[in-house]
């Protein structure tokens, strides 16, 4: 198996006509066979590099290939290795999800007698509507048929922008539990959502843009490692109206009238000073449990540092 990622981005950058720079000459490997997630702000540049990779929008700068494809060089060959399941929920209303499926599959060029259409919609559970009006089809049912228009040409690589935006949480399960299949038989799946413990739950690679430039790019457990914030939520002998002040702690927060959350600098304290100090303050400790940061820390400590 090669070792060459299955999407490779070198110095990559976009100017629109208005002036605005939206990236700002960014490297990044999607590693193959991984399940990767691409984190951001609002405006941060995800996709607008996703829709590089899509063809939708032209670079101003910079390479970019998939599957070893260079995309200007091979246009052809990278977009077929690619499926992209868009934000926007975009397919014509009076076509059929068999339609939609069919459509897509022959402007792939893909021969009728390798199609998959009926395989994909029972796939993502839209068999008993291949023939209905898509028009009619529920908000989650349209979200899965657009990622089985992703997959009508079997590429290796699969993007999901945001699929579980605005979606229920029976739906969100639905979809990760076909895009664990998905992984699992060698696809390689980059993730964008704004649920960061999705990403954090599902991804072993995590890559953070902000303002257009890459601030993260590790493994999950090593991007988690690096926080330095720890939590210890600590109850005490007696009631409370306000949170103690003085301690070695960037946050404290009142949670009831005997909770306190006690955010600090692991790196600079440790929860023995902070109940040292609790103790010097005059309260007694009844219970004591610590909280490791997790990706929402990390994410926010690092796009307020890039800001």
């Amino acid at each position: 198996m090669t070792s060459e990622p299955a999407i490779q981005i070198r110095g990559l950058t976009k100017t629109y006509a208005n002036g605005k720079v939206a990236l700002h000459g960014i490297d990044l490997d999607v590693p193959r066979g991984s399940m990767f997630g691409l984190l951001g702000p609002n405006g941060a540049g995800k996709s607008t590099t996703i829709n590089i990779l899509a063809g939708l929008v032209n670079k101003t700068g910079g390479s970019a290939s998939i599957w070893g494809f260079d995309i200007d060089a091979h246009p052809r060959n990278a977009k077929a290795s690619i499926g992209i399941v868009p934000q926007e929920i975009v397919f014509d209303a009076f076509f059929s999800p068999f339609e939609v499926l069919e459509l897509q599959a022959g402007l792939y060029g893909v021969p009728k007698e390798k199609r998959r259409t009926m395989e994909l919609l029972r796939a993502v559970r839209l068999e008993d509507k291949a023939h209905a009006y898509s028009r009619t089809l529920s908000g989650g049912m349209k979200r899965r048929l657009l990622v089985a228009k992703a997959l009508v040409h079997n590429p290796p690589i699969v993007v999901l922008d945001e699929p579980t935006a605005g979606v229920d949480i029976e739906l969100r399960q639905q979809l990760w539990a076909y895009v664990r299949e998905l992984h699992a038989e060698g696809a390689t799946v980059v993730l964008t959502t704004h649920y960061l413990e999705e990403a954090e739950e599902l991804c072993d690679r995590i890559a953070i843009i902000n303002h257009g430039r890459v601030v993260a790019n590790e493994e999950t457990k090593t991007l988690l490692s690096t926080a330095g914030d720890k939590v210890v939520v600590v109850t005490v002998d007696r009631d409370l109206d306000a949170a103690p002040a003085g301690l070695p702690a960037s946050k404290v927060e009142l949670q009831d009238g005997r909770r306190l959350a006690i955010t600090y600098d692991k790196r600079t304290t440790n929860a023995g000073a902070v109940l040292q100090a609790l103790s010097a303050a005059g309260l007694g400790v009844v219970d004591v449990s610590t909280r490791e940061a997790d990706l929402e820390d990390v994410f926010l400590s690092l796009t307020r540092e890039a800001a």
